[in-house]
């Protein structure tokens, strides 16, 4: 039988909303662990810079802040266990989280697991996946130098590494699928003028070419309907994201796009299970909304928990 470990507060993943809950039930001198798959930050980490996060003029590294959540949340002795979790019971007085390094239980969970990028879905994207297909610009954009790269998606995250990618590569293609940028205006202006940066409109990619690396795209433009090659080292895809669910599907109520439901206090339908930051249904997903989610949501356990004593 698995070992089980006892606490007040488990919290699942350790992003910036999981860190800043597990500092403040921490600080409330409850036992609090973080469950995190990969390492702390979350896609936090994987930024390279971060220039809307209050307090920081100049801007911050991304990995850089996550460090410091977590040195925080751990100095208030909140524990970091790196495990992925298989299976959890939330209906239970006791909530239980199987994971692959032993079972934990507490009677309060929070879900701060965040997502994971959407993929595009077309030939060649699985099988050229770290080998010229990525995800993080900030991870692999270095393996690129003086090449040409594509990245594909007009979003804020599309057109903020794209222009990170300028430091490596020769030159950017940006493929927007429409006829404009969905990214707000301060972020469109850093690459609307960009020397190295060729933005391609009105293009889809039907295929990623090559037989043991990225060599080519096969592209198709929605405006001329023609199609050509376009022949690069690697994509960039930054085409939106999914919520990274599949743990407690059946039991925690989520909207059409599979987010988790919660009221203001980040309670969702299952009474000492609460929801913060990215995983949560929300108009706005950034650093500094994770972060308010995480405070809420580690003050709302602690009085859930004060709650269950004067019950008991």
């Amino acid at each position: 039988m698995s070992q089980v470990s006892q606490y007040d507060v488990a919290v699942i993943g350790a992003g910036p909303a999981g860190m800043t809950a597990a500092l403040y039930t921490a600080r409330a001198n409850l036992k609090t662990v973080m469950i995190e798959r990969l390492s702390a930050g979350g896609q936090l980490a994987t930024t390279d810079t971060i220039e809307n996060y209050p307090g920081f003029a100049q801007g911050i590294g991304g990995m850089e802040v996550s460090f410091a959540m977590l040195e925080q949340a751990q100095r208030f002795g909140a524990e970091l266990k790196l495990a992925e979790v298989t299976a959890m019971e939330l209906a239970r007085n006791t909530k239980r989280i199987i994971t692959t390094d032993g079972t934990v239980e507490a009677p309060c969970v929070i879900l701060a697991t965040g997502t994971r990028p959407r993929l595009l879905h077309v030939p060649g994207e699985d099988r050229l996946r770290g080998r010229g297909v990525s995800y993080c610009a900030v991870c692999d954009g270095a393996f690129y130098r003086d090449k040409e790269v594509a990245v594909v998606g007009g979003g804020d995250s599309a057109v903020e590494e794209a222009v990170y990618l300028t430091r490596f590569a020769r030159k950017v293609y940006l493929l927007v699928r429409r006829d404009q940028l969905r990214a707000t205006p301060v972020v469109q202006a850093k690459i609307l003028d960009h020397p190295q940066v060729k933005i391609r409109w009105n293009t889809v990619v039907e295929e990623i070419l090559g037989e043991n690396k990225v060599e080519a795209l096969r592209l198709f433009n929605r405006a001329s309907k023609e199609t050509e090659e376009l022949p690069i080292a690697g994509v960039f895809i930054y085409v939106g994201l999914i919520p990274n669910n599949e743990a407690w599907q059946g039991q925690v109520q989520q909207d059409e796009l599979g987010y988790v439901l919660a009221d203001n206090e980040m309670r969702t339908n299952l009474p000492g299970v609460l929801v913060a930051g990215d995983v949560r249904s929300k108009s706005l997903r950034q650093v500094a909304t994770a972060v308010g989610d995480g405070a809420i949501a580690g003050v709302t356990a602690s009085q859930y928990l004060d709650s269950l004593k004067q019950e008991g």
